[in-house]
């Protein structure tokens, strides 16, 4: 079975977990789909592009979720999750995912 690349688990959580917190109006859900989906993401960069990248694409990761905030207030909430989503996976697919398709 083939594997899920790292962009799009990544990029799936951040929608994912937005998506859940609004239509469950429980943001702790929200939160544990995206805790889920990054800490799958993490593992997947540590196994494919070591330690330190890994590192700065789960920061990223959460750069990504802080950052769509104040972004949302500008652009709209579910553009702002795409943009960020896009940029992290983006970030994962030329990190990591490009070395093993």
């Amino acid at each position: 079975m083939a594997r899920v690349p790292s962009a799009v688990v990544a990029a799936t959580g951040l929608v994912g977990g937005y998506g859940v917190a609004r239509w469950t109006k429980k943001r702790q859900l929200g939160g544990a789909v995206l805790a889920v989906a990054g800490a799958a993401a993490a593992q997947q960069w540590r196994q494919q592009a070591g330690g330190k990248a890994a590192g700065a694409l789960t920061a990223a990761y959460v750069a990504a979720f802080a950052g769509s905030h104040p972004l949302a207030k500008k652009v709209g909430a579910w553009p702002a999750v795409f943009g960020v989503a896009g940029a992290v996976a983006l970030a994962s697919w030329v990190v990591a995912d490009r070395r093993h398709s």
